[in-house]
């Protein structure tokens, strides 16, 4: 009963890019930063479950509580706007432009980012009782992520860079569908089904995700890891950052767009039937 078919919920998508393109600045600045920070929290937990259980399988099934938490709360991730925003220009909706499009990407790239850099300066301190002991277990396990998965892509070159962006591709293929998912049903507990299942697999299989590495490479280089900003930005946040916008827009937004917007003409039509009163009456002879 609260299934919602595709027709219907392509067009919430579309309505909710364009009320996203024309949202103020404010707003759009303050949801990005709790989206940021919330997601930040789940990745720090994610990696805790992982590192106490030794179940990194664990830790994906559970990670995907903060990622249903920021939407039911109507908070904006960067890889969800990628999706949904275009959209609205496509429909050429009053008022959405490329230029409107840009903005909206841009500083919900900036509330995203502060966002995760305020958690990731919290999650340091605690990791490290205040920077005043080595890291943890936990803090320690952050520094190898941050260097397997910078310099770990540099040691392969062009291969390696091939590598993460077409991760970032995959992985907001997965996270914009959870994202489109939220919207195929009415209740919650169909809304957070359908965002679990898409947003778990992209974490266990390694995607790489722009939100989440904006927590935990900062926090790896405030823990002491082995790699540079230059070495995140070039070798981790950039590429991720354009995968997840080929992802997003090229696998989710455009081809439900293209199928259930703009519906195709069907192959086979039926010759049209005439209606009774436009019949013209029979002669009738003596």
């Amino acid at each position: 009963m609260s299934y919602v078919s595709p027709v219907q919920f392509v067009g919430k998508m579309i309505d909710s890019g364009e009320s996203k393109a024309h949202m103020s600045t404010r707003d759009t600045l303050i949801r990005a930063y709790m989206a940021g920070a919330i997601l930040a929290i789940s990745a720090a937990f994610a990696v805790t479950v992982t590192v106490q259980t030794g179940s990194p399988l664990l830790g994906a099934v559970l990670f995907p509580v903060g990622f249903c938490l920021l939407y039911l709360l109507g908070f904006d991730l960067l890889t969800g706007v990628f999706t949904l925003v275009p959209l609205a220009l496509l429909d050429k909706r009053r008022g959405v432009t490329v230029r409107t499009v840009l903005r909206n990407w841009g500083w919900v790239f900036l509330g995203n980012l502060a966002g995760a850099l305020t958690v990731a300066l919290m999650m340091a301190i605690v990791f490290t009782y205040g920077f005043s002991i080595d890291p943890n277990e936990v803090g320690q396990r952050l520094g190898e992520i941050g260097h397997s998965r910078t310099v770990g892509y540099a040691e392969h070159g062009a291969a390696g860079m091939l590598t993460l962006f077409i991760r970032g591709v995959l992985c907001n293929w997965m996270v914009s569908t959870g994202v489109v998912a939220a919207m195929m049903s009415t209740s919650v507990s169909g809304k957070v089904i359908g965002m679990w299942m898409p947003v778990m697999l992209f974490f266990y299989m390694g995607f790489e995700h722009s939100v989440v590495n904006m927590f935990l490479f900062p926090s790896g280089l405030m823990l002491g890891g082995d790699f540079s900003i230059a070495d995140y930005l070039v070798w981790n946040e950039i590429p991720t950052v354009l995968g997840n916008l080929v992802g997003g827009v090229a696998f989710v937004g455009l081809t439900l767009f293209a199928t259930h917007a703009r519906t195709g003409a069907s192959r086979f039509t039926l010759p049209p039937v005439a209606q009774p009163d436009t019949l013209e009456p029979k002669k009738v002879t003596a």
